[in-house]
């Protein structure tokens, strides 16, 4: 059944792939990712989703937690968290493949209360597991709907309910619970965390958000750390800076204007916030991720 799903997101990937390999599907939130060399690291902000990687290897980096992820895992992540990742094994004559999908809080929600799922604790934001058999088959079936686009507007919402549940059904069932609760923790931080990323480039108003997630001030830092991994602060830093050298590298931009466009008003201390998160300062970053690039 993996094979079979390989070959699948093979055949999109190597049609519909943009310059850097991804490829996103009629079906919201589905994407699939190719790669025919190892990759320079990837920083995110991740948002919740689940990756079946079918070809290759990737290695991801949350805080102090590593993980590695080989044909026949899948990485979730249950949280807006931080990660620097990086495809370490692909080659043009074995690519690296994986299927993406974003977790749907709402579809979570409402079969947690059919299958009478039962809240949990917070947990790791970040989990590590063998693909089940039943999210293969769920997924191949997404990827053979792709292939009749007449069928995808009546099919695709049914299909997505079903990976959804055989998720909460399998060895990710317990991480993924939370993300269904309402009025849980984790559902309140993603309230303002929609927040933060609309409008990142403005300045932080945390009485805003801790009004958005129902919390008062103190409660939603601890809250939104223990989510997150970062303080709201943090978090639109990163936000910022991310974006920054998205513009930088892929539009050309100078550091100073890079800066400016995020929120910055100084560039020093964008300077200086960049080298601390990138290990380079943006002149020296951005061209040696151009000259990894080519050499790719």
């Amino acid at each position: 059944m993996t094979d079979t799903l390989l070959k699948a997101v093979r055949r999109y990937a190597e049609n519909y792939a943009d310059p850097a390999g991804v490829a996103r599907t009629p079906i919201s939130g589905l994407t699939t990712i190719r790669a025919t060399a190892p990759s320079g690291l990837d920083y995110a902000i991740s948002r919740p989703l689940v990756c079946l990687v079918l070809q290759g290897t990737k290695h991801v980096t949350m805080g102090n937690r590593a993980f590695t992820f080989r044909a026949g895992d899948s990485l979730l992540i249950t949280a807006d968290v931080p990660t620097v990742s990086r495809i370490t094994r692909a080659s043009i004559a074995v690519p690296y493949f994986s299927l993406v999908l974003d977790l749907d809080p709402a579809v979570i929600a409402e079969l947690a209360v059919e299958m009478k799922a039962v809240p949990i604790a917070e947990g790791a934001p970040v989990h590590h597991e063998p693909t089940d058999a039943e999210v293969t088959d769920a997924a191949l079936r997404l990827m053979r709907l792709i292939e009749r686009p007449a069928s995808v507007p009546v099919l695709r919402a049914q299909l997505v309910r079903e990976m959804h549940y055989w998720l909460l059904a399998g060895r990710h069932g317990a991480a993924i619970r939370r993300l269904g609760w309402p009025d849980g923790h984790a559902q309140r931080v993603a309230r303002a965390v929609a927040v933060l990323r609309a409008e990142f480039t403005q300045p932080l108003r945390v009485a805003r958000l801790a009004a958005v997630a129902g919390m008062s001030p103190s409660s939603f830092h601890q809250h939104f750390r223990t989510v997150t991994s970062l303080s709201p602060l943090q978090f639109q830093k990163q936000l910022r800076l991310i974006e920054a050298r998205r513009l930088m590298l892929s539009d050309g931009v100078t550091s100073s204007s890079a800066a400016f466009a995020v929120g910055y008003e100084s560039v020093s201390q964008f300077t200086r916030d960049y080298g601390r998160m990138f290990g380079l300062p943006p002149v020296r970053d951005t061209k040696a991720a151009r000259g990894n690039a080519q050499a790719a």
